[in-house]
């Protein structure tokens, strides 16, 4: 059916929140961004005199089109070179969806973004749904064709798996620039004893390079042995420049909702080093490398202003 300009502005009105969804259920904007064309497509075609409540009938269809994207996902992870982190998304990006509260801020940080690959899907739908959200359980039950009480039992499986410990700390630019700051000052200065006091005991470090940049094939677990490896990543080599493309320029900015270092090589980010911070300290620091996983990112560098750099021609 052809699409009249009503139709297409209740599309576009829409479209922010399934991004935000999208970008929750898989992990990646790329795929995110697939998945709402797809669901426009859909819409295109629907006999749209039949759709009472386009917005539920938007969800249903981009959910359902996430399932499947998630199950194909899961097969190709299983030979994905190294470890796998979600895309990160630069601060002002639609695709973060709200941040009004806790539970919509810890579902889309880069730990509970990791931690949801291990869900089952549908899991995974209830609680970016409900918890990022705020949809009833009766309209996720709709959405999932399962009965309510399901609904509710798939939710408290998802929080039980997804019960992460340390609250995180809500950051505004000005204190990610401070704690980026403070790390990177710590990185570099070969010294791991401060770095070791902004770090957790428990800290993790992870890395995903997709195979085309070099990254330890394992996490690295405990805030000693991670600030040791910080502190030889961040020393800088010939080779690591010819790595990505050029000495980098580096920014403190905030990705996910949380502190991050962005490093850029002639207007491309080439990296994204999200810090976890929590009330203890940095608990996790988790690096996209990956240009596969950078291409959002570097489109929203190019369009909008961004800080003075911590340094240049690192």
């Amino acid at each position: 059916m052809a699409v009249g300009e009503l139709e297409v502005e209740t599309f576009q009105a829409a479209r922010g929140r399934l991004e935000a969804i999208a970008y929750r259920l898989l992990g990646s904007a790329a795929d995110a961004e697939d998945a709402v064309q797809d669901t426009y497509l859909r819409w295109q075609s629907a006999d749209r005199s039949l759709i009472a409540t386009p917005e539920a009938w938007l969800t249903k269809v981009l959910t359902n089109l996430c399932l499947n994207r998630l199950t194909s996902a899961r097969s190709r992870r299983e030979t994905y070179v190294g470890q796998w982190l979600p895309e990160p998304v630069l601060a002002g990006d639609r695709m973060l969806g709200p941040s009004d509260t806790v539970e919509q801020r810890e579902s889309v940080s880069m730990a509970v973004l990791t931690l949801m690959e291990r869900l089952p899907a549908r899991e995974r739908v209830v609680y970016v749904l409900r918890e990022a959200f705020g949809y009833p359980h009766a309209e996720i039950a709709d959405v999932l064709d399962v009965s309510e009480s399901s609904c509710q039992q798939l939710y408290r499986r998802a929080k039980q798996h997804l019960a992460t410990g340390g609250q995180r700390v809500p950051v505004d630019a000005a204190t990610a620039r401070t704690v980026v700051e403070e790390f990177l000052a710590a990185a570099v200065s070969g010294e791991t004893g401060t770095l070791v006091r902004m770090l957790t005991g428990d800290a993790v470090s992870i890395g995903d390079g997709g195979g085309q940049v070099f990254s330890v094939p394992r996490p690295i677990v405990g805030g000693l042995r991670v600030a040791r490896f910080l502190a030889t990543l961040f020393t800088p080599t010939e080779a690591k420049w010819q790595m990505v493309g050029g000495r980098p320029t580096l920014f403190a900015e905030v990705a996910n909702g949380a502190p991050a270092l962005v490093m850029v090589v002639d207007e491309r980010v080439v990296g994204v080093f999200v810090l976890d911070l929590t009330a203890d300290g940095i608990a996790g620091v988790h690096a996209q490398a990956n240009p596969a996983k950078l291409a959002r990112a570097t489109r929203r560098w190019a369009a909008g202003p961004h800080g003075e750099p911590l340094v240049g021609d690192w």
